[in-house]
């Protein structure tokens, strides 16, 4: 666990931490000064160099190994995207849907999650949603929708509008049994605690850099399972996707043997510039002390927020980083916090507080507090 002067030294990188209780880090991270620097190495190498794309192409190999190493893959199972989006649609339009038809998720998925399947309806995809149970979805309820005839199973590892933290090891097994696939949104969850994805077991894996992972938007990883990347070949395709990128090959599709295949594109130089530093910064803290410290904050929030009374989606026993608060009126509630100096966010019914290493007990008491000004537009129990 870090010390309070190690919590401090590292809220000293991120200007906005002294003017702001910053809990929006479901939507965006705080901005650090490392980040910044990425910015200015990307403008002095598009300024001094003689043939940057040469230099852009080692960075942009680089964090693909960095980012590879963050969640245990190797780095020819990683492709660099624009977007969550920008990795779930190559993989969703390179599958059959023929003997073996069926998707099954659960209703607390994010948006582009249901609408990239629900988009693969006319090629004969058959969508099933799961509902919820007090805003979660019970396992049992993936063991009674997957059958013989399930494709594949995206699943969210934490619910971007409840804060419920999905069993994936459990429901991963009740997949593969079934001989079907998972396909894992960490969006919500990477940046957070350390992730494994061999010990996981995931098919795929997507997450993007402009949450926890403290990094810019426009970027997003996908990480697919080596014994599979030969066996796609999605009908999104560039020449970065190509087995020689500079090849220049018109005539000819010859797909990359490695997670590169599902690119689209020539990459988002900037935000690989902004997000190599962030994921570096994250590295150094340690994963565990980031995990530990938020689930500090998360637990001493709740039991805060049970105290006042006021009804949650997220579990008392929430781990974080994500706190789900109901509202009779989110819009005005959040109106309320911005003007005490709390940034939080709101979906749907529900006021979102998101915790990130860089918090402390104070920006919890603080958040506890304006809160207390706000409870006659809150849900009460």
């Amino acid at each position: 666990m870090l010390t309070d002067d190690q919590i401090a030294e590292l809220r000293s990188h991120f200007p906005i931490l002294g003017k702001k209780t910053y809990l929006y880090n479901c939507s965006q991270g705080a901005l650090s000064d490392v980040v910044e620097e990425g910015m200015h190495a990307f403008m002095a190498s598009w300024r001094t160099s003689s043939a940057p794309w040469d230099d852009w192409m080692g960075v942009y190999e680089g964090l693909r190994a960095n980012f590879a190493r963050f969640i245990n893959a190797e780095p020819d199972e990683i492709a660099i995207v624009s977007s969550a989006s920008a990795g779930i649609n190559p993989i969703a339009n390179a599958l059959a849907f023929d003997q073996r038809d069926g998707v099954v998720m659960g209703e607390y998925e994010f948006p582009t999650m249901g609408h990239v399947w629900l988009a693969q309806q006319p090629r004969g995809a058959r969508v099933q949603f799961i509902d919820g149970v007090g805003y979660g979805i019970p396992t049992e309820r993936y063991a009674q929708a997957i059958d013989e005839r399930t494709r594949i199973v995206p699943l969210t590892q934490v619910s971007f509008v409840t804060g419920h933290r999905s069993d994936v090891p459990a429901i991963t097994t009740l997949a593969h049994d079934k001989g079907a696939l998972v396909f894992l949104d960490g969006y919500q969850d990477c940046g957070t605690r350390p992730i494994d994805v061999k010990a996981l077991n995931v098919d795929f894996f997507v997450t993007g850099t402009l949450k926890y992972l403290l990094g810019p938007p426009g970027l997003a990883f996908l990480y697919v399972k080596r014994d599979l990347i030969e066996t796609l070949t999605p009908t999104i395709s560039s020449w970065f996707s190509q087995r020689e990128i500079f090849a220049f090959d018109t005539q000819h599709l010859d797909p990359a043997p490695s997670a590169r295949r599902f690119e689209n594109g020539a990459p988002p130089i900037p935000s690989i510039f902004l997000a190599g530093p962030a994921l570096d910064l994250l590295s150094r803290i340690g994963l565990a002390n980031v995990a530990s410290q938020i689930e500090r904050l998360t637990q001493a929030f709740l039991a805060g927020v049970a105290a006042l009374g006021i009804a949650s989606k997220t579990p008392a026993t929430s781990v974080g980083p994500l706190v789900v608060l109901r509202s009779k009126d989110p819009t005005a509630a959040l109106a309320k916090l911005t003007a005490r100096g709390v940034v939080a966010s709101t979906r749907r019914d529900g006021v979102r507080f998101a915790f990130h290493v860089y918090n402390t007990l104070r920006d919890v008491d603080a958040a506890l507090n304006a809160l207390e000004d706000t409870l006659d537009l809150m849900v009460r129990t």
